[in-house]
């Protein structure tokens, strides 16, 4: 049957599969003492692993590695390029024929059980240590399962402390009663959860049915600690979903990391009542307790932040601002700048001249730039004839 060339969805894959091709791929075998056999893995670095010796990475664990591990690989390579997510160690386990046995569980209590049970316990005593001793890895865990790996990823929910921070699901295979087990378990949890879940209107027909009733169920839970995602593709198969949901998974999960939007600039940042200072760095301090890793103030986000203060002449505020862009990006003019401009629009032009001045030296921060502050300079100058 004939079938309409899909120019964009092509131009999407072609560029996925360029930035997989320049990530560090490593292929590794572990002798596993629990497993008794050696089971292979495939690890896909950041771009910039090497050179920065100091910077750690979440782990993004990919179960049936067969398949799924180029399209997740790819997506995190591409979102992390862009800063729409944090650059990440991803993880692939090669389960082959053995997945059957991988996720097996017992009939009666729906929980792991001899070939299952071994493997649930080597991901978490001999895998994970593994990669945290060979990586510089930080303290979260995101685990994406398809099908019948969808449903086994969920049994580490029921550790204590759960063994993943977030739990990517793709039309899982639930265990019996499950749909009424995961949310259950996930309202007494205390810790911080990230839930994926995915059903399309094509998936398989049971699939779909109890990813439904677990969907139902989710929606109840009304708990901070508990971030919970949903998707439902229309037209899509059992195996199409997963290129829809995996970038929507990671755009969701990793949302308060992306630079701050139009979007957010208008229908969050100019709508604020409290100080536009605890809004940026509540957002920096939220990734750092959410991810368990802090990252460097970006420019484009204090420039928002510092945009609103000026529209709302909130000057008390863009001075806070100024300061906390010159103690974060101490090497560019960006703090500077702001500083001078809170002294212009207070009356104090003798201080703005001295800061512009200062701040000459230091490095462009998009628009701020050398010819901007030689313009206020030059503005200050013709106003007061200094």
């Amino acid at each position: 049957m004939y079938r309409k060339f899909n120019f964009a969805a092509f131009i999407i894959a072609v560029l996925i599969a360029s930035f997989t091709a320049n990530g560090q791929i490593i292929y590794q075998e572990i002798e596993s003492q629990i497993l008794n056999e050696t089971r292979k893995i495939k690890i896909q670095l950041p771009r910039n692993y090497t050179s920065n010796t100091e910077k750690v990475y979440p782990i993004i664990l990919v179960f049936d590695a067969d398949y799924l591990f180029e399209p997740v690989a790819g997506n995190v390579d591409y979102y992390s390029y862009w800063e729409e997510m944090p650059e990440a160690v991803v993880v692939g386990i090669m389960q082959g024929d053995q997945r059957n046995f991988d996720g097996q569980y017992d009939t009666t209590s729906y929980f792991p059980e001899e070939s299952g049970a071994r493997f649930f316990e080597f991901i978490g005593l001999e895998l994970i240590p593994h990669i945290d001793k060979e990586y510089r890895t930080a303290k979260f865990i995101l685990a994406i399962g398809h099908e019948y790996m969808g449903n086994f990823i969920n049994y580490y929910l029921f550790k204590d402390p759960p063994l993943f921070n977030g739990y990517i699901c793709l039309s899982p295979e639930l265990a019996p009663t499950f749909e009424y087990e995961i949310p259950k378990k996930l309202s007494s949890i205390n810790h911080k959860i990230f839930y994926y879940l995915a059903t399309a209107e094509n998936d398989l027909k049971d699939n779909r049915l109890s990813s439904l009733e677990l969907h139902q169920e989710m929606s109840k839970i009304n708990r901070k600690e508990i971030y919970y995602y949903f998707d439902d593709f229309e037209g899509a198969s059992h195996y199409s979903l997963v290129g829809k949901a995996i970038p929507n998974a990671l755009e969701n999960i990793f949302s308060i990391y992306r630079p701050i939007s139009k979007k957010d600039f208008d229908e969050v940042i100019m709508q604020l009542e409290t100080p536009l200072i605890d809004y940026i760095t509540d957002k920096y301090n939220t990734i750092k307790t959410l991810f368990g890793f802090k990252i460097p103030y970006k420019a484009n986000d204090i420039i928002a932040v510092a945009t609103a203060a000026e529209k709302k002449k909130q000057w008390t505020q863009l001075e806070a601002i100024g300061k906390l862009a010159k103690k974060e990006l101490s090497k560019s003019m960006i703090g500077d700048y702001y500083i001078g401009r809170y002294f212009e629009e207070t009356g104090d032009p003798k201080k703005a001249l001295r800061t512009y001045r200062a701040a000459l030296d230091k490095e462009d921060v998009g628009f701020i730039n050398v010819d901007l502050l030689l313009d206020r300079i030059d503005k200050i100058k013709l106003d007061f004839g200094y």
